[in-house]
Order: C-alpha cells, then structure tokens, then sequence
C-alpha cells in the first residue's frame, strides 16, 4: 500500500513482521493510521521517505506489533468493576505505556447489575473512542464458574449459567462481548458455549473442576481457550489428566498463561510453549487495581487484596489474586526465563491473541495495511515508544 504522504517514518529497526524478522529496516505510518511499507533499510525509496512529516531514528531497537491483552482487570488503582470512564481512562492509559495497544476489559465474578454496569460503562466508552489502548471489547470472567476454584473471585455471586442473561446482554450490547469464561461442568454449560460460538463470542473454561472428558468433550460444542492455564483448574496427573492435560492436548484450545514467576514455575511455563505449537499460545497479564503501583491494601472484585513485593493474594486465605504484571514484564520473562526469542515471545503477545479474538487481520502483525498498532522496544526490553493506529501515545 502507498501513501502519497507518510505520517511516521521509523528507521533502522529490528522490523518483526509476521515470518520474518528485517534485522535493519523502517515501517512506514500513513495518514489513516495504518502500516503503508514495511521493509529492509536498502530498498526504502528516500524520495517517498522525504514525504514523512516524522522521522523517527530506531538506533537498532526492535519494532513489535502492538500487544494485546485479552485478560486484565484494572491497573494503576483503577479496576474495570468501577464502570467509570475515569477508570476505564486510567487503565488503558497504563497498560498502554507498558506496550498494550488493544486490551479486553475483563470483569469478576459479582451481581448481574455489576456486570451490567461495566458492559455499559464498555460500551459507551468503545463508541466514543480511546486515546490510549483500544478496547476492544470485554471478558466476562465469571459468574457462572466453580464455587470449588473460586480463586479471587468472589463465590457469593458464583451461579449456574444463565442464558437469558447472555441473550440480554446481547441484545443490548451487539458485538461488545468477546470472550466468557465458565466452567464447562454446570449445569447448563454445554448449550451455553454453543450459544457463545454461534454469536462469535469466545467460550473459554476457567475456574473450573471439569474432567478431561468434560473438557474434550466441551470442544465438540464450541469450548476454544483456557484462561490463565494451571492456576484455578484441576492439574495433570498420569492417570487423571484434568483440565490442564486437555488444555496441552486439544489443539482447538488456546492457552492463557501469566508469565510472572509467581503464578506458574518456569518450567511448566516452557512445558506449555512445547506443547502448544499451533499459534494457540497467550500471553496475558491478569493484572489488578495495584498494577503499576506499590505493595499495599487494594480491592478485587469487593475482596481485600494484599500487595507484597509485587504479589497480589486475598486478604483472607492467602489466594493468589491477579498479577501486577504488565505484557512488557511478561514477554521479558519468557525471553530471560523461559528461554524464548524476542520473535516468538512477541508472536505470544500480539499474533495470537489478535487470533483467538478475531482481530488478526486488522492487527497482531506488521503488515501493510493494518493498523499502526506499533511498539519500538529497546535491546534490553525496555518500553520506548508505542503507537496505536499510528498516533504516538508514548515517547521517549
């Protein structure tokens, strides 16, 4: 695609593309927003370059397509339960400096009237337009989960699904849901993902006691990802291999996992990027009210939270409690701990997340025409700058 005029012209970056990496090369921003050439340093026609009304000198950092977080609560003190555009602002105002440039605005187990007053809050706050992430659209992680792996959720509003309750939603919210995570051994469950996967919503287990038979056999009615993999869900065992063996071995499944040390070890980490191979691999933060501020007392979902030395657990019980994790921190972990390249870790964070929701052709990628949904990241990892439609958000 050509611009007779380029916005943005970045240079002598380390372009990540989709199968290729262009170890010296420039992305170049049209007017609309979008990606108007991308390519090797060698070929950039200087003539069409001199149209750029910004130049912008990448000194060797990477470019990475925009992350996308399809799981995150709140940031920076505000949590998405509020349904204020003041703390919608404040959140994707923080995740986007830390590189998101497309989140879902994810929910908790609470009332019916809770949930409803975030969708609305969503729904109007995605019409009138984002100056930081985008929002995408909204997770709805509960209610209808196990009371018997709650997590942090809180399991006084925990129920059996309720489809006239999606049908609502629906109705008043059009295209506003993308994904829900329940448990898929209710009572009710199984007519519900197929209700899910008809309307082109994401059914996703999570907080959940299923079997592997349950969960294989969930597929078969539309069941296609599994929200933040080992934690709130039965494990693997030899003879009994749960939810988490289903979620290694169907491929349909896409895989959450929150790569901050704290909730999943390493290993069981790279055990997951092993065995899901198929682009069906997340990335996600979980993260809460305290990401991007200190240890103290905060809130989830009306629970008492504790923060200590970056760890969220409930106030009662010691549960683990959302991350304060940001994608930036958690594509470093999988490249220092996990062993990741910068490529595949990148491909974690933005392809397939951009995937699982249905976003990939507009972003995920770096690829002319899409969105200039961008990240110029440093030779250490380090948030440089961040473009969302090819408005700079960020700078250095």
């Amino acid at each position: 695609m050509k611009s007779a005029n380029w916005s943005t012209l970045i240079v002598n970056a380390q372009v990540v593309k989709e199968n290729e990496t262009i170890r010296d090369g420039y992305v170049a921003i049209n007017g609309e927003g979008r990606i108007a050439a991308a390519g090797p340093m060698d070929g950039l026609d200087e003539r069409q370059a001199n149209t750029a009304l910004q130049r912008v000198d990448a000194a060797g950092s990477w470019l990475l397509p925009g992350f996308i977080d399809v799981h995150v609560h709140g940031g920076y003190g505000y949590d998405f339960m509020e349904a204020t555009k003041e703390a919608i602002d404040g959140i994707t105002k923080f995740h986007n400096s830390q590189g998101t440039t497309t989140l879902l605005a994810t929910t908790v187990t609470q009332s019916r009237e809770a949930i409803e007053a975030v969708l609305r809050a969503a729904d109007a706050y995605r019409k009138a337009g984002s100056p930081y992430a985008r929002l995408g659209g909204v997770h709805l992680e509960g209610p209808f989960i196990s009371p018997k792996w709650p997590g942090a959720q809180n399991p006084s509003f925990i129920v059996d699904p309720q489809a006239d309750w999606l049908d609502a939603w629906t109705e008043e919210f059009p295209g506003l849901i993308r994904m829900m995570t329940l448990a898929p051994e209710r009572e009710n469950a199984l007519p519900l993902i197929r209700r899910l996967t008809d309307q082109g919503i994401v059914a996703s287990a999570g907080h959940t006691d299923a079997t592997y038979d349950q969960m294989v056999e969930a597929t078969r009615y539309g069941l296609r990802h599994a929200v933040h993999t080992f934690n709130a869900m039965t494990g693997l065992h030899h003879r009994n291999p749960g939810v988490v063996g289903a979620v290694l071995t169907e491929e349909v499944i896409n895989a959450e996992v929150i790569a901050d040390g704290h909730h999943v070890h390493p290993a069981a980490i790279k055990l997951l990027t092993l065995a899901k191979r198929k682009d069906n691999l997340l990335l996600i933060t979980d993260a809460m009210s305290a990401a991007g501020l200190g240890s103290g007392e905060y809130d989830l979902g009306g629970l008492p939270v504790i923060v200590e030395d970056g760890v969220a657990r409930l106030k009662a019980g010691n549960t683990l409690a959302g991350s304060t994790l940001t994608m930036i921190q958690a594509l470093r972990f999988m490249v220092e701990q996990v062993g990741l390249s910068v490529e595949e870790a990148s491909r974690l964070a933005s392809h397939n997340p951009a995937k699982a929701i249905g976003c990939l052709e507009q972003t995920g990628t770096i690829s002319e025409g899409k969105l200039a949904d961008l990240l110029l990241v440093s030779p250490q990892l380090q948030i440089g700058r961040v473009w969302v439609e090819g408005h700079a958000t960020t700078s250095e």
